[in-house]
């Protein structure tokens, strides 16, 4: 095909269409890039200017249009590149590249580019210096070398002279010819840190404007406005600085003080760096996402200063060492101050001085504000109002109080009263003291708060000569303390002057910041008035900083000024307050980011106005800032006028805002002495004073932006509530050792944090690491200086402190006399704190000693404590301190007379590592050579209870092999074979294990320990587990790590970092026949374990082994009692709980020591362990009995009160009592028969002495009684007849020995006696045993057949004997009277009976078999597997019954789960007083253990009960869920009404009680049912946050609402929680105070029954039995609308009249 020819057509369109692709692809690129500005001149076509506009990020285009109003025209007009954009705040007007400066080489000049003007007036030609001041401080200025522009006349600053630094100027700036820029580096690794080649640099006459790029958004700094939070926001934020009197409320406008100074954090390295422009034109600052900063200033010159250092703290030192370190001000100005605008008189002021004096108020200093001077006058007073204003000083003085007066600058044209000359402006006049008018000879007039008004020029000679004349004359007619100046902007009520200000450039120049109002002379001068400085337009910002420095010329001792305005050397002179405030949550919150700046700025004197100046506040705003303000280094309370006093004393005397200002107060009059040092430390080296948590945890990102909590120094945090309602605040604590100040307990948790912060409450904590010098406090700095010394010594992770005291007179200047105490405590030395004076220049006339010191962190107790004073030569003799002197919950020295100003060694002695020592022979007998043996460390202690024999640090078990998924861990581990055996030879070691974790749910997961090669018992009890594990990491409460040598396993609470398992300790052992495996704890806080008699219902960790292995034994201390819990509840610091579960039912005990850590040993089986993680102690329970299985729900007729009594002697006593009950009116629902009833006690068989019981038992339960009788699972094997043993003989449902021993039954004796015998009971009772008892033989439940043998011989009891409604199981752990079998030899493995190792079991001597079967019976499981007793003895307790309707079990033994199916009651108690709070104990630990249906037998079943502990017994056992008395034979009859007329009576009335209230209790048994939830509960369930409630255990609640506090002994107190109200039941009165112990009267007819606020109780009327109840309506109750009432359930009915009535 030939080749095709375009036509002339169309290769014109061709042509036509390439034009029109490149105008589009150019149109395009403009508009991606910015459309260059083109200026051209207007009288040729000649191209003058192109702005080169190449690609520049949003973030990093600068603004060429600041002054508003840009358009691309105006754009276009200044050279810029124009570039919409649809981002908000990022400007479209941004420079080009060819803007700016080129550098001439030669002579360091720079020559403006040829381009458009912004704002005319440029300077073509600029100078360059740079020079390093020093090897941190970088000083770089721009000026115009040919004509003098204004620079400040910095009085410190330009006395600065430079070092000689190591570091070159061509390591740290860097400068870029064309365009200029400069470019700033850190020397040592040459990092930028501020760049600025983002922009041309602008430099015209009245327009200044210099960009640069920073390393980091970490920006902090710039002043003064109100920053709502301490990190910059650098999303285009600009910042106006000019002084100027506005509210700071909370805009972005300019404040009081000028500051452009700011810090960056360049990175977690803690390196910073800081840049101060040292120019007072005023300005604004733009913080851009670059992240850079612009300045734009409209006057000075460029004087840049760049500050260098390791860590923000250095990087303020650096900059206070420029511009000059704070004042020490005097001690007493660190006291507390009380001030008003308008008292109103004198008279006034003394009352509220009196009235706060009254309250106990520590309070140093009185203001009196405008309001005390003649018409608003200075130097001057109201000669009626406050006609003794003279010798007012005096009145304070009189009491250790000081005087500060106000004074503001402008001074007032008119005369005095009367027509009286103004003496002060007169003189003024003459000295042509004042600013003048452009002309320089006419005064500026402007108003302020007395009329017209002059304003002084204090930057003029003639003005300070006036000023001092001025002020000593006034001082010397009104005696003060110190001066506060307020209006110093200046502050002018007038637009510039009374004449207005001229039209010229300093009054409207080109460009104005954008500062309040956008006009320059905006309630302040006319910008073109004169000051000897120069014009009001450059000198403005200064005018503060010129009257400081005149100020502070008077005066010989240290005092104090306070200034509203400031400027950058102030802090030399002068503190500062935040301005004029208001009573509002905003502006308490925003107080800690302007103290923290201020700590920048070199003004650490520093407060807000405590309450807020303008407003009424509220009180609990008041409160809160009390709080806070108590830790304000300036601590003022300060209102205005025509607003409600706000001083604390006003809230009243008794109120809570007095309370928790006077305690506040004291602590901080406490920590002076560290307050007062740490202000030494800011005029000496320039650290801050009020820090931010950034300065010391700069590594920490999360510190970055905290500025709800601020730090005192290095070592105090303070973290206040600054909300409203609120009782909570999460806080941040960073990863290091802290302590709770009030508590001095260290916590466990750090990072984000709840703390728990009622009303009178802030959080204070001391960071390990500190030693705080503290002063026993009074109400005035003069009083506490007298007082004798301390300190606090918080120890660190290593176990070091360090901290330093500055003392002198607290008042003189410049003098060498004081005392510097160095106090050091390093590990290197250990337990040696060294309190060294560095420099003795001052004795105190007090003579003040240090008379205690106390350490925290110390883990232990020490064994001994000296004091050693060390003298110019050699150290001194020790002086022991007696045991006297020393307290140990946290180590505190007491009555010591060290002398301040001396030299001292304080040393404890104290074996550390003894209490992490883990018992390697838990055994009796160790020595060195049987704890060698087991390749162990001895080293013997004389503290008590410390092991000489302990495992080494690796020994256990190391990990071979992991694997990880997403569902849990399967990691296989080996047995450090360095140690040969693990020391008891019949049990050998298993070497190789498996283990295995399953994240069951989000709130559950188990971690399992086996044998992989032999199969080992397990535990046969079902739990519930879900069939799918929690497969999702962020729904997991929990984190788990192992560590690998020694293998351990870690669980983290996730949401707090709070490890609350950690078994990476020595020892773990896992043998044949005995198991070991430790854990540390996360507190010492520990609940649960049974079944034992605990005294207490938190476990003591000082050393206490507590055996676990069902038995028949009554409660005793230590003893292993019926049941079989291995289940705790661990309390975490952060108020969080858990549980964990040993799912293992061999022999065994657990020991507690105070490291804190827990040892498990076991006899048998494997370690299968089962963790809840709460985290509410409630939620424990909840998610383990949802594991364990729910409670059952009793029958509501079980809920009734009960009678039993074992030695009935015949039907007929049970009769008489039924019916003298029945005549007495007592609420009485449950009659039991003991084993009386039985024929020689055998089960199902009747005594022929209880013919009538059958008939006797219809004829009650007709009237609406319930009966229940009691069984034992042995039964007699002796009888000729005997149909119970004979089928099960046939059934073949009795315990055996295995075949391969013995096919023979394994024979105990119990009850039942032999056929025919009649029983000497005079006998011992092993001889009655012996001669009388039948052989009897046990059903093993496990069996299945054993099943239908019991349901079918119960049945038939039921049907042809007796009728019953519950039964009650006793003897089931199982118990027997001999031990192991009849004659005592067991056969089999004698090591089953007497294993190698002995938990501390009653008469462990006697072996596992005491008192029960041999543990080499055989038990066969459902599923036929064959297991010994040995391993399933624990779980012999089981039952099945079946009436037709929900019935009652009551066992005497349990284990986990069998809460599902009975209830229980605490065994055979003993009636003595201490059983009645031990049976307190006993139900809240079965609470926990999901065993809801639980008590105590009522007045004790062993011994007589005495009268009046019976009646108390009978008052709390009302309580009780499960309420029976009962007690033994051939004891006194105990039920009530076998007293008198008295004890009838109040029986009566707290059972009626009792049944008003059985529909809530009845409730809250169905929420257990089906929740899980505890019914008889601990208090601390309710109020965990309350760590006082931790401790309670002799009160209990019914649910959450109802609060008893029964009478235990003779002395009786409650506790009432913090939380809402409580009610008294008997008289409807809220109880009125909270969180504190309470005593109550408690005459002998009274219980006390609280109900708590906010809850509303069903009740019903009362009737003898519950069968009644379907009578009656029901009702509730409610606890904010009871009635004072006699009887409850006339209480009820009118409680619901009057709740009608409100509703």
């Amino acid at each position: 095909m030939g080749k095709r020819r375009f036509s002339g057509l169309e290769v014109s369109l061709m042509v036509v269409f390439a034009l029109m692709m490149v105008v589009s692809i150019v149109l395009i690129v403009l508009f991606a890039t910015g459309e260059g500005g083109v200026i051209k001149n207007a009288n040729t076509t000649e191209t003058l200017f192109v702005a080169q506009c190449p690609v520049i990020a949003h973030a990093e285009r600068v603004d060429c249009y600041p002054d508003g109003g840009a358009s691309k025209l105006k754009c276009e007009a200044r050279g810029c590149c124009w570039g919409p954009v649809d981002a908000s705040n990022v400007p479209w007007c941004f420079f080009p590249i060819n803007h700016g400066y080129t550098v001439e080489k030669l002579n360091a000049k720079l020559k403006r580019m040829a381009s458009p003007s912004l704002f005319g007036a440029d300077i073509h030609e600029l100078s360059l210096q740079a020079v390093m001041q020093s090897n941190n401080r970088l000083r770089f200025k721009i000026y115009d070398p040919n004509n003098e522009r204004f620079e400040v006349p910095h009085e410190h600053v330009n006395k600065v002279l430079s070092s000689n630094p190591s570091v070159p100027l061509r390591s740290t700036l860097e400068i870029t010819e064309k365009p200029f820029g400069l470019t700033v580096r850190r020397g040592k690794d040459q990092k930028v840190l501020f760049d600025t080649r983002m922009a041309p640099l602008v430099f015209a006459d009245q327009y200044l404007q210099i960009s640069a790029k920073l390393p980091s958004n970490n920006v902090y700094g710039l002043g003064e406005h109100v920053h709502t939070q301490y990190l910059h926001d650098m999303n285009w934020r600009t910042w106006p600085i000019f002084t100027r009197d506005s509210f700071p409320n909370g805009g972005t406008h300019n404040l009081y003080g000028h500051y452009p100074f700011f810090l960056c954090l360049e990175d977690d390295t803690g390196k910073s760096f800081g840049v101060f422009l040292m120019n007072s034109n005023a300005m604004e600052v733009t913080l851009q996402p670059a992240p850079a900063v612009t300045y734009r200033t409209i006057g000075g010159i460029l004087d840049f200063y760049v500050f260098f250092g390791d860590t923000p703290e250095q990087v303020v030192q650096e900059f206070l060492e420029l511009i000059g370190r704070p004042v020490i001000p005097a001690y007493w100005s660190l006291g507390f101050q009380l001030s008003r605008w308008d008292y109103g008189s004198l008279n006034e002021v003394k009352a509220t001085v009196e009235r706060n004096r009254a309250v106990g108020i520590p309070y140093d200093i009185q203001y009196t504000d405008i309001d005390y001077m003649e018409e608003k006058k200075d130097f001057t007073y109201d000669k009626v109002k406050f006609s003794e204003l003279p010798q007012f000083a005096d009145y304070l003085h009189e009491k250790g109080q000081r005087y500060i007066l106000i004074l503001d600058p402008a001074v007032a044209t008119s005369k005095l009263i009367g027509d009286v000359p103004y003496e002060s402006y007169d003189r003024g006049t003459e000295k042509k003291a004042w600013v003048f008018e452009a002309d320089g000879e006419t005064p500026l007039i402007g108003e302020v708060w007395p009329g017209e008004t002059v304003f002084p020029d204090y930057t003029s000679e003639k003005c300070i000569e006036w000023w001092i004349d001025e002020y000593e004359r006034f001082s010397k007619v009104v005696k003060h303390d110190a001066l506060w100046i307020d209006m110093n902007e200046v502050s002018n009520f007038k637009q510039g002057s009374s004449k207005g200000c001229t039209v010229n450039n300093l009054n409207y120049p080109p460009f104005t910041p954008n500062i309040l109002d956008k006009l320059m002379y905006s309630k302040t001068l006319c910008m073109d008035a004169k000051h000897d400085w120069g014009d009001h337009y450059d000198v403005h910002s200064l005018y503060v900083h010129s009257q400081s420095i005149t100020i502070r010329v008077f005066g010989g001792n240290r005092t104090l000024m306070l200034t509203r305005s400031s400027f950058p050397g102030v802090g030399k002179y002068s503190g500062h307050w935040l301005g004029d405030n208001a009573a509002n949550w905003n502006d308490i919150k925003w107080a800690i980011p302007g103290m923290l700046e201020f700590g920048l700025f070199g003004v650490p004197y520093i407060g807000a106005d405590i309450c807020g100046f303008f407003d009424n506040s509220t009180e609990e705003l008041c409160r809160r800032w009390m709080q806070v303000g108590a830790f304000y280094p300036f601590s003022r309370n300060h209102n205005a006028q025509g607003y409600k006093p706000q001083d604390p004393a006003a809230y009243g005397a008794d109120s809570l805002l007095v309370e928790t200002s006077r305690h506040y107060l004291m602590i901080r009059y406490t920590l002076l002495p560290y307050l007062y040092t740490l202000f030494y430390k800011a005029h000496t080296t320039g650290e801050t004073v009020v820090r931010p948590v950034m300065h010391e945890f700069f590594s920490d990102s999360e510190s970055w932006n905290v500025d709800r909590q601020f730090l005192w120094g290095k070592y105090l945090l303070i973290t206040p509530v600054l909300d409203p309602g609120v009782d909570t605040v999460e806080a941040y604590l960073p990863n290091t050792v802290w302590y709770d100040y009030e508590t001095m307990e260290q916590r466990t948790t750090t990072g984000k944090v709840k703390l728990y912060l009622p009303a009178d409450k802030l959080g204070l904590h001391i960071r390990g690491g500190a030693i705080l010098p503290t002063q026993r406090p009074d109400v005035t700095t003069t009083y506490s200086r007298r007082n004798p010394m301390g300190l606090i010594v918080a120890l660190d992770e290593n176990s070091q402190a360090a901290g330093e005291l500055f003392w002198d007179d607290g008042d003189s200047r410049g003098t060498d006399a004081f005392i510097i105490v160095v106090l050091c405590l390093c590990s290197c030395v250990d337990g040696q704190l060294t309190m060294q004076v560095t420099h003795a220049g001052y004795k105190d006339p007090n003579n003040i000693k240090f008379e205690n010191i106390t350490i925290l962190g110390v883990p232990y107790p020490p064994s001994s404590v000296s004091v050693t004073q060390v003298g110019t030569g050699s150290p001194g003799t020790p002086t022991t301190l007696p045991n006297s002197n020393i307290q140990y919950d946290v180590l505190f020295l007491h009555g010591l007379t060290l002398t301040l100003g001396e030299t001292y060694l304080v040393k404890w002695e104290i074996k550390e590592e003894e209490y992490q020592r883990l018992d390697c022979y838990p055994e009796e007998n160790a020595d060195e050579e049987k704890c060698k043996a087991r390749g162990c460390v001895w080293r013997p202690s004389d503290t008590v209870h410390i092991p000489w024999c302990f495992y080494p640090e690796d020994y256990g078990y190391s990990v071979t092999a992991a694997e990880e998924t997403n569902s849990g861990m399967t990691v296989d581990i080996t047995r450090n074979m360095k140690y040969k055996s693990s020391g008891r030879p019949d049990s050998p070691d298993i070497n190789t294990l498996r283990v295995e974790i399953r994240y069951h749910t989000s709130d559950m997961l188990q971690f399992k320990i086996w044998d992989p090669t032999t199969e080992r018992y397990e535990v046969p009890v079902p739990l519930s587990v879900p069939d799918a594990p929690e497969t999702d990491e962020n729904k997991r409460l929990y984190k788990v790590l192992f560590t690998k040598n020694p293998f351990g396993i870690q669980v983290i609470r996730k949401s707090t970092g709070t490890t609350i398992w950690d078994s990476s300790l020595p020892g773990f052992t896992f043998s044949d026949m005995f198991i070991q495996v430790s854990t540390r704890l996360s507190s010492e806080f520990v609940y649960g374990f049974g079944e034992t008699e605990h005294p207490t219902y938190k476990h003591n960790l000082n050393y206490h082994t507590w055996g676990m292995f069902s038995k028949d034994q009554p409660p005793g201390y230590k003893l292993n009692c019926y049941g079989v819990h291995p289940f705790y509840m661990g309390l975490e610091d952060t108020a969080d709980a858990h549980g964990v579960l040993l799912l293992n039912s061999n022999a065994m005990d657990v020991t507690f020591q105070p490291t804190p850590a827990l040892t498990y040993r076991t006899l048998g089986g494997i370690l299968d362990f089962y963790m809840v993680l709460g985290p509410t102690p409630e939620m424990v329970v909840q998610e383990y009995t949802a594991l364990i299985g729910r409670p059952v729900l009793p029958a509501y007729w079980s809920l009734g009160f009960q009678l039993c009594r074992y030695g009935y002697a015949n039907d007929l006593e049970i009769r008489d009592l039924y019916t003298e009950m029945r005549a007495a009116g007592i609420p009485y629902d449950v009659q039991y028969a003991d084993i009386d009833y039985m024929e020689r006690q055998l089960d199902f068989v009747l005594d022929s002495e209880f013919p009538n019981l059958p008939a006797l038992v219809n004829e009650m339960r007709a009237e609406g009684m319930r009966f229940i009788f009691i069984l034992d699972p042995a039964i007699s094997g002796n009888e000729t007849d005997y149909p119970a043993f004979e089928r099960g003989l046939a059934a073949d449902v009795f315990i055996k020995y295995p075949k391969e021993i013995s096919d023979e039954i394994v024979w105990g004796k119990v009850w039942p006696d032999f056929p025919n015998v009649i029983v000497n009971d005079s006998l011992d009772w092993d001889s009655q045993v012996e001669e009388y008892r039948a052989f009897t033989a046990f059903p093993d439940f496990f069996r299945s057949t054993t099943a239908a043998w019991w349901q079918n011989e119960i049945m038939d009891f039921y049907n042809n004997t007796l009728k019953f409604d519950g039964i009650w199981i006793d003897m089931n752990e199982p118990a027997s009277f001999v031990h192991g079998t009849v004659g005592g030899k067991c056969l089999g493995n004698p090591l089953l009976e007497n294993p190698p190792y002995m938990p501390p079991l009653e008469s462990k001597h006697l072996g596992l078999n005491h008192k029960t079967l041999c543990m080499n019976s055989e038990q066969i499981l459902s599923n036929g597997k064959r297991v010994k007793h040995y391993d399933v003895h624990n779980l012999y307790v089981c039952v099945y019954v079946t009436t037709g309707k929900r019935g009652v079990v009551v066992t005497r033994s349990t284990y986990p789960s069998s809460g599902k199916w009975a209830g229980h009651w605490l065994g055979d108690n003993t009636a003595s007083w201490d059983q009645l709070y031990k049976s307190i104990i006993g139900m809240m630990e079965f609470s926990l253990f999901g065993i809801p249906y639980t008590g105590a037998d009522i007045c004790g079943f062993f011994n007589p009960a005495e009268y009046e502990m019976c009646l108390r017994w009978m008052q709390l056992g009302a309580f009780y869920p499960y309420s029976r008395n009962h007690n033994s034979i051939n004891n006194p009859r105990q039920d009530p009404v076998a007293w008198n007329s008295t004890f009838t009576d109040a029986s009566r009335d707290v059972l009626n009680i009792r049944y008003t209230l059985l529909p809530y209790l009845y409730t809250l048994m169905f929420e257990a049912h089906t929740k899980g939830t505890t019914v008889v509960r601990p208090v601390l369930h309710e109020f965990v946050t309350d760590r006082s409630t931790w401790d309670v255990y002799k009160q209990f609640l019914w649910g959450p609402a109802l609060l008893i506090s029964p009478a235990l002994d003779m002395v009786y107190t409650i506790y009432s929680p913090i939380a809402c109200n409580y009610y008294c039941f008997h008289q409807a009165k809220d109880i009125g105070v909270r969180k504190q112990m309470l005593n109550m009267p408690t005459p002998i007819d009274h219980i006390n029954l609280h109900v708590r606020g906010g809850y509303i109780l069903p009740w019903q009327k009362p009737e003898n039995t519950t069968a009644y109840r379907y009578v009656h309506t029901s009702a509730v109750m409610s606890a904010s609308f009871m009635c004072s009432v006699k009887r409850p359930y006339a209480a009820v009915s009118r409680t619901v009249s009057n709740l009608c009535k409100h509703i």
